[in-house]
């Protein structure tokens, strides 16, 4: 499947499920603590740097991007899914929502001050998740940070795994690989989370967050 293909395909995917999948994620924070504090961590970071705007690139529904906004950071969405992004204009209309992919997101060069991809890039393929890697390089002004979460790959020797994803052909990482394709690009790795899958998680699966800096 060429990334074309792959992109379109998820994107006709999520729209298909877009009033759902707002529901049922509307909240998602509400019971994970050590999810905001990151996040909470990222908003003070990209505020010390002095720098600009954030985009949180596959921002689905747009409930990310308003905590973000809560946070006190100047943000906006951009999603490959009109329907979401349509989603994402009638819970928050006081913030901007754009259609647009990860791999092309018309933000000029160097006009952020930081990148938020949580959970946006595991429908990419492998080969080309270099491409994605280096437009969140070109957005972000120097000294820009970079906030990726993921699934973890199970075997740290495979540096890629396919999981049963319920909207669409989905991959986990192993994070020592991702944070060397990101220092690869420009960004070094800052610090990483690793949340452990609770008992009642449906994926026994880690969730790993990075948190990068372009120099």
């Amino acid at each position: 499947m060429v990334e074309h293909d792959a992109l379109s395909a998820t994107r006709d995917a999520y729209d298909a499920v877009a009033p759902t999948y707002a529901q049922l994620f509307r909240d998602e924070l509400r019971d994970r603590p050590l999810d905001r504090a990151i996040l909470s961590a990222f908003a003070e970071v990209v505020r010390a740097s002095g720098n600009g705007q954030v985009a949180d690139l596959g921002c689905g529904p747009g409930h990310i991007t308003a905590h973000l906004d809560e946070l006190g950071l100047a943000v906006f969405g951009i999603d490959a899914s009109p329907a979401m992004i349509t989603l994402a204009r009638q819970a928050h209309p006081g913030l901007r929502f754009d259609v647009g992919s990860l791999a092309a997101s018309n933000i000029a060069d160097g006009e952020l001050g930081g990148v938020l991809s949580r959970w946006s890039i595991i429908h990419t393929p492998p080969h080309e998740l270099p491409v994605i890697l280096a437009e969140f390089h070109r957005v972000l002004a120097p000294g820009g940070h970079l906030l990726i979460g993921f699934s973890a790959s199970d075997n740290p020797s495979h540096p890629t795994q396919v999981f049963d994803h319920a909207v669409a052909p989905a991959y986990r990482w192993s994070p020592d690989h991702l944070a060397a394709m990101l220092h690869k690009s420009g960004l070094a790795e800052v610090a990483r989370m690793v949340r452990e899958p609770q008992p009642t998680d449906r994926r026994q699966f880690q969730e790993i967050q990075l948190l990068a800096r372009k120099a």
